[in-house]
């Protein structure tokens, strides 16, 4: 057995990870039959290294949560050369040095993980999940045939916590569509998606089917070992220990090796075999990168610089509006299909009526869609020497498509809403509740959006309280609805329960208020009580004095906790939801106390929600909408209708570089950092 596992390993290492088979398949079916016969009529000598793993094992319940020993952060993200020099002078004037080494590598499109070594064998796998804390993987992991279950080479360490990244070849994605459309399923819609999907089955047998890859790119525990003296050095120990690395990658010095490292890769990339969506940068001595240290959520030491985004031309053939969970009104592009990015793009957000304008989008007009980040579609501009004769322009409806309430705009938003709110409008009233049951909200596991779609239209249920009133025969009664799944939604309705108050602010879905401005009311008021009083006090005054929140934000939260309504809501929810609550927390003013902020358009590093929690960390409140309280606007690329109207009032308007430098002159530091953070990132600390 021992040997049958040992020559089966080292031929699965051979075969997907040199790509250099061995053996014939014949010869490698028949011995991982005779493993598997000995196993069984010796089932307590099977070791945990054994090939016979991979095959998949009984589904599990649910994924258990892992804290990382090293938290999994994010890296900054360069989009241009002007960029990747300053990143370079920055890495220069930290370590007080002429020229740098950098480590350059692929920044690969897939899902980050962390694998555990002891002793050398595999013990456990986790997702990134929040950055702290991830979902343990370890049985599917088993099941990818590229990650050893047992490390080989000279020195082993006694425990070893490698991060990389999870991904799905191109051609065994197409081959898995294929078998979807064969099966009548629904098609993946890119490799990153497939493998994502494929990592998070209950039943690793589907995993197992999946043929995932495996490259590693760092380190995030060591112990028993020493560590490489560079970052290309612990590559080259990693691939001797039996673990993927990728060949693509260099030691280049300065920003133009840099940058030659990114025209060469980008050159080359839609001929590699895999996903990817830019490059990554590490000063290659780890001394170095220890010497320069991280800010918030990101190192200092690394980039990763982002190819831009896919475009394509296509043909509006309507723009139609879509409602949203709060009434928000959204023009929407309806495009003759065109691939973009790796997937078929039928339709584009065109935001709001002011950017169609602004835009000049017209029905029938030849645009350019671009996949903004590689992941949302968007109409960049029309093409003028193609527009037809016959183009014609969007007019708003003045009533709600789908109830028939009044559509209105207030003066200092750009966005129309639909009047009817959740109690008329069953598109708010499903948004709502799909917002409600979301994993970052209440996080209902398998309540997704075509149940919420149905027993709304079929009247089972009016608000999110009556989601607990549901019962097993109701749920049955649903299409494609069994006995099992009935019983699945229940148990995790019942999970539901256990909650905290952070996640229940951010479940009413009120207009303004996301997660950070959630976890801000919940820690700044530390009950419901508090927070419910102070919406009521003198139409919310006292919500100013937290952080997170400004005028517009303020007002947002006063009208949804005082609308009888939805104070009925909270009351009914109250009777189902548990959390720990705690004191009332008054919080100092900073240095930019009572300045409020509007952030528009891309900025060239800084991502949004990072922005503005350095905006609040310094006393400063950020809101959505311009207005003459407004101290300064933050404007990017692309900025539209805020900038023009902070411009209309002759407000003060701030680049990236001139906010980091009130910012840093309002620390007491003086020393203010960035990092970059999306809902689309899930990049690891040392992570390509």
């Amino acid at each position: 057995m021992a040997w049958l596992t040992t020559e089966l390993n080292r031929h699965i290492y051979a075969y997907h990870v040199l790509d250099a088979p061995t053996i014939p398949d014949a010869e490698y079916d028949r011995m991982f039959r005779e493993l598997q016969d000995l196993e069984a009529a010796h089932p307590d000598s099977a070791t945990q290294d054994s090939p016979t793993f991979r095959v998949g094992a009984t589904p599990i319940s649910e994924f258990k949560q892992v804290i990382h020993t090293l938290p999994m952060l994010s890296l900054n993200n360069g989009f241009s050369p002007e960029d990747v020099d300053s990143f370079d002078r920055a890495v220069r004037k930290g370590l007080i040095a002429e020229q740098t080494e950098y480590a350059s590598e692929l920044k690969f499109d897939g899902l980050a993980i962390s694998l555990r070594y002891e002793d050398g064998v595999f013990v456990r796998a986790a997702t990134r999940g929040d950055g702290a804390t991830g979902e343990d993987v370890t049985v599917n992991i088993r099941t990818v045939r590229a990650i050893p279950l047992r490390l080989h080479g000279a020195i082993i360490p006694r425990v070893l916590e490698v991060r990389g990244e999870v991904l799905m070849y191109k051609l065994d994605f197409a081959k898995l569509n294929m078998r979807q459309r064969d099966a009548g399923l629904k098609e993946f819609a890119n490799p990153r998606n497939a493998a994502a999907g494929s990592l998070r089955q209950l039943d690793s047998r589907i995993t197992a089917a999946r043929n995932l890859r495996f490259f590693s790119y760092g380190v995030g525990a060591l112990e028993g070992a020493d560590m490489p003296e560079s970052h290309s050095k612990l590559l080259d120990w990693l691939g001797q220990l039996g673990l993927p690395v990728s060949n693509e990658r260099a030691v280049v010095t300065g920003a133009a090796g840099m940058l030659a490292f990114y025209t060469d890769i980008g050159n080359r990339r839609a001929g590699l075999a895999y996903e990817i969506d830019g490059v990554v940068y590490k000063v290659n001595r780890l001394e170095h990168q220890r010497q320069l240290g991280f800010v918030s959520r990101a190192p200092r030491f690394a980039l990763a610089h982002k190819f831009p985004a896919e475009e394509a031309l296509t043909q509006v053939q309507d723009i139609s509006v879509q409602v949203g969970r709060t009434g928000a009104i959204t023009p929407v592009a309806r495009l003759a299909p065109v691939f973009v990015g790796g997937v078929t793009v039928e339709n584009a957000t065109l935001h709001n009526e002011g950017e169609v304008r602004r835009k000049d989008i017209r029905i029938g007009d030849t645009v350019i869609v671009r996949r903004a980040g590689d992941v949302i579609p968007e109409v960049v501009s029309f093409v003028p020497e193609r527009r037809p004769l016959d183009a014609r322009e969007f007019v708003m409806p003045l009533g709600c498509p789908v109830c028939g309430s009044p559509i209105v705009r207030l003066e200092d938003e750009a966005i129309a809403r639909c009047s009817g709110g959740w109690t008329h409008c069953s598109a708010q009233k499903k948004g709502g509740l799909m917002h409600f049951v979301s994993r970052r909200a209440i996080d209902v596991e398998g309540l997704g959006d075509q149940l919420i779609e149905q027993l709304v239209d079929k009247g089972l249920i009016h608000t999110a309280a009556d989601l607990y009133t549901l019962d097993q025969t109701r749920l049955c009664a649903l299409d494609r609805m069994a006995t099992k799944s009935a019983q699945n939604v229940l148990a995790a309705l019942e999970k539901s329960k256990e909650t905290t108050l952070a996640r229940f602010i951010y479940a009413l879905g009120i207009r303004n208020v996301g997660e950070s401005t959630a976890k801000a009311l919940a820690g700044h008021f530390g009950n419901l009580d508090a927070l419910l009083h102070a919406a009521g006090w003198e139409g919310g005054l006292q919500l100013l004095e937290v952080a997170d929140v400004g005028p517009v934000v303020a007002r947002s939260i006063a009208e949804f906790l005082t609308d009888p309504q939805n104070a009925q809501l909270v009351t009914q929810l109250r009777l189902h939801l548990r959390w720990k609550e705690g004191v009332h927390v008054m919080k100092p003013a900073g240095a930019l106390a009572g300045k409020t902020f509007v952030l528009t358009g891309t900025l060239p590093t800084l991502g949004r929600d990072d922005a503005g929690a350095m905006i609040e960390a310094a006393g400063g409140k950020v809101s959505g909408s311009v207005s003459k309280k407004t101290a300064y606007v933050v404007a990017g690329a692309d900025a539209g209708s805020k900038l023009a109207k902070a411009q209309e009032l002759g407000l003060a308007i701030l680049d990236e570089a001139s906010l980091l430098e009130l910012l840093a002159a309002s620390s007491p530091s003086s020393s203010i950092e960035h990092s970059e953070h999306s809902e689309q990132a899930e990049q690891a600390q040392q992570a390509p």
